[in-house]
C-alpha cells in the first residue's frame, strides 16, 4: 500500500566509466571534509581508491564521495561524455549539467556518477528530456503524472522487494526456447538510470519552460493508483494503433490498468484484431488504420519529439530490408549464436497490439524460439527495430535459402501504457490531462499523495 507522504529524494545513475571528468559550478562540500570544492575535476580508481584530481590537489576516498551544493538554487555540476540512447539508433555522447548532489561510487574497476535530487526537480528534467519543453500544458501535465507514478512505484517496489529479499526473474530458458525481458533488476546502486531503459533524464541540459515547471507544480504529488497501489505507468513513443498489455513485454503478471486499449475514439473499422491469426496481423501492420498516433503533423511531432527523435519520420508504419549475409551476421553478433543461413523467421505468439512475444529463428545450423519484444527487436537489428509488431517476407530463394528478408513494422517502442504521440494528438484536439490519462490507463484513478 502507499506509504509516501512527503516528497522523496531520487538517486539517478548517470555515468559509469574508469575515469570521469566533471566540473563543479559553485561551492560544494563533502561530509567529513572541511574544504569546499569548485572547478574542474577528474576521478579515477588508483590502488583501489577513488582519487579526485583538481589541478595539483588530490582527494582520496575508499568507496564513495558525495559533493553537496551549498545553494541548491544556483549551483550545479557538469559531467562530460554522457552516453544517451545507449544501443539505440540515436546513440551519442553529450555534456550534461545537473542540479542537486553528485555521488561518486566505486563499483568493481569503475566509478559510477550518481545524481541525488528531489523528485519534483527530477521530473522537470525528465519531461524536458522525454519530449519538447514547448509541448502543450495538458500533455506536459499528463507526462508529469505518469513519470512521477512510474518512479514512485519503482521505488516502493524496490523497497518491498529488498525487505522480502525477493529475486527479480527476467528470463526462462529451455533447450529450444530463450525468453528474456528487461526490468529494473540491474539498478542496485541507485533508483533509476538516466536513459531510455528507465526514463530519459538529461539534467538541466535541455531547454526548460514555464509550461514545464507549471505542469510539475500544478500536479505536485499527483499519481495514478489502482487497488490501493501507485500504478507502474509505462509509456512509449507510438503504439501503432493499439497499446500492448504489460505481461506480453515484461514479467508474466497482469495489471488491469496496463491492458491493451484502442488508440482512437472508436474500434478500428474493417480490421479483425485477433492477432492469433497471422492474416489479421499482416493486414493490420501493412495498412494504415486511423489512430491518434497516426499523424504526420510536424507541429504536433515537434511538441513530443526531441530534435534527434525527429530524425525518425516513419514511426507509425515502416519497413527494413536485409540481405541474407547481413541478417545472418547481425543475428549471430546480437544473439551470440551461429544459426548459419537464416532459413525462416516464424511468428509464434503475438500480443494484443500485434507485437511479437515469441519468434522462431530457423537456421541451417540452429533453430531457436526467442522473446520477448525487446529481445526480438535487439536481435534483428544492429541497434533496435522500432517495435516487434512486424511481419516478415522472404525473397530471392536460392536452393531453398532466402537471399532477402523484408520486415514491415508498426509503431515505435514497446507500446505499453501511454502512447506519447497519441497523447500529443489528443492534447492538440482539446482533451484535458485527466481524459488523456484515463484513456490509456482505463482502470486507474488520480490521487494526490503529498
Amino acid at each position: 500500500m502507499i506509504n509516501i507522504n512527503k516528497e522523496p529524494q531520487v538517486s539517478v545513475g548517470i555515468l559509469t566509466e574508469k575515469k570521469i571528468n566533471f566540473e563543479l559550478h559553485g561551492e560544494f562540500k563533502c561530509h567529513g571534509l572541511k574544504q569546499t570544492y569548485s572547478g574542474r575535476f577528474s576521478a579515477e580508481l588508483l590502488n583501489d581508491k577513488i582519487v579526485c584530481q583538481h589541478g595539483s590537489e588530490r582527494t582520496e576516498i575508499s568507496d564513495q564521495i558525495v559533493f553537496e551544493p551549498q545553494d541548491v538554487s544556483t549551483e550545479s555540476f557538469l559531467l562530460k561524455d554522457v552516453t544517451i540512447g545507449k544501443s539505440f539508433h540515436w546513440q551519442r555522447k553529450e555534456k550534461q549539467r545537473f542540479t542537486g548532489s553528485l555521488k561518486l561510487l566505486k563499483s568493481g574497476d569503475k566509478i559510477v556518477a550518481i545524481n541525488i535530487l528531489p523528485v519534483e526537480d527530477y521530473l522537470v528534467s525528465v519531461i524536458s528530456s522525454e519530449m519538447s519543453a514547448r509541448s502543450s500544458l495538458q500533455l506536459l501535465k499528463s507526462h508529469a503524472i505518469i513519470s512521477r507514478s512510474w518512479l514512485l512505484s519503482l521505488i516502493e517496489r524496490a523497497k518491498n522487494s529488498k525487505k522480502a529479499k525477493e529475486e527479480y526473474l527476467s528470463a526462462y530458458n529451455k533447450e529450444d526456447e530463450k525468453i528474456t525481458w528487461y526490468g529494473q533488476e540491474e539498478h542496485d546502486l541507485y533508483d533509476v538510470c538516466a536513459d531510455d531503459h528507465c526514463q530519459r533524464y538529461q539534467g538541466i541540459t535541455k531547454v526548460f519552460t514555464e509550461s514545464v515547471r507549471n505542469a510539475v507544480k500544478q500536479t505536485t504529488g499527483v499519481v495514478l493508483i489502482s487497488s490501493g497501489k501507485i500504478c507502474d505507468t509505462r509509456y512509449s513513443k507510438s503504439c501503432g494503433g493499439l497499446t500492448e498489455s504489460f505481461e506480453n513485454v515484461w514479467e508474466p503478471v497482469k495489471h488491469s490498468y496496463l491492458s491493451s486499449v484502442v488508440d482512437y475514439k472508436f474500434e478500428p473499422e474493417n480490421y479483425n484484431i485477433d492477432f492469433s491469426n497471422e492474416l489479421n496481423a499482416r493486414k493490420w501492420i501493412k495498412s494504415n488504420p486511423s489512430s491518434y498516433c497516426n499523424t504526420h503533423d510536424k507541429k504536433i511531432l515537434a511538441h513530443v519529439l526531441m530534435d534527434f527523435d525527429q530524425e525518425t519520420t516513419d514511426f507509425y508504419r515502416w519497413k527494413v530490408e536485409y540481405y541474407q549475409k547481413d541478417l545472418a551476421k547481425i543475428i549471430k553478433i546480437k544473439s551470440g549464436i551461429d544459426f548459419g543461413d537464416i532459413i525462416d523467421l516464424i511468428p509464434i505468439e503475438r500480443g494484443a497490439s500485434s507485437r511479437l512475444v515469441k519468434l522462431k529463428i530457423v537456421g541451417s545450423k540452429k533453430t531457436l524460439i526467442i522473446g520477448k519484444e525487446l529481445e526480438i527487436r535487439r536481435i534483428l537489428s544492429k541497434s533496435h527495430l522500432y517495435s516487434s509488431a512486424i511481419v516478415i517476407e522472404k525473397g530471392e530463394l536460392k536452393e531453398g535459402v532466402p537471399q532477402k528478408f523484408i520486415i514491415s513494422g508498426a509503431g515505435w517502442g514497446h507500446g505499453v501504457g501511454l502512447c506519447q504521440i497519441g497523447a500529443a494528438v489528443m492534447a492538440a484536439k482539446g482533451y484535458q490531462f485527466d481524459e488523456i490519462l484515463l484513456h490509456y490507463f482505463s482502470n486507474a484513478r488520480l490521487k494526490k499523495i503529498y
